[in-house]
């Protein structure tokens, strides 16, 4: 009686990839009373390291807090991991990278956020919760329509 293979999906490592501050007017901003205006952008990368199954996932996020033309601070992490993936099926393989490995990831970015933009003098940065799941779809779909664009004219998709 042979038993069925079972899938393998488990975190080996949680750790931080990259991480970079800058705060180009110090110390003048900590002088400011303006709001500052903060923008957030956020990508998630995925690579296999192993042909054994290890998989290296990594969100981005580069947040920039800015008083009309001054930059108050910079902050770019990559928070990433190792996951092992086997035996799962190749049509759930990218589903769980791009969705279930970021899901696990994220908490340990908002922590590295909110603990360097603290540690720099400033309140701390809450990233707010995502959903990786709407993410992958527009990522799915956009793939999607540049296939659909790059199709020769006349061909039936």
């Amino acid at each position: 009686m042979s038993e069925a293979i079972q899938p393998v999906f488990t975190i080996d490592k949680v750790y931080v990839k990259d991480m970079s501050l800058e705060v180009p007017n110090a110390p003048q901003v900590f002088l400011q009373q303006e709001e500052p205006q903060v923008q957030i952008q956020l990508r998630t990368d995925a690579r296999q390291v192993d042909p054994g199954g290890v998989f290296e996932v990594a969100i981005t996020v580069t947040i920039t807090a800015k008083a009309g033309e001054k930059t108050i601070f910079l902050i770019e992490v990559a928070q990433a991991g190792l996951f092992q993936i086997r035996n799962v099926p190749q049509a759930d393989v990218e589903p769980l990278l791009g969705i279930a490995c970021p899901n696990i990831l994220f908490p340990y970015l908002r922590e590295t956020v909110a603990s360097l933009s603290l540690r720099a003098g400033f309140p701390p940065v809450q990233l707010a919760p995502m959903s990786f799941e709407s993410l992958y779809a527009q990522r799915q779909q956009e793939l999607a329509q540049q296939a659909a664009a790059a199709a020769p004219a006349g061909t039936v998709q």
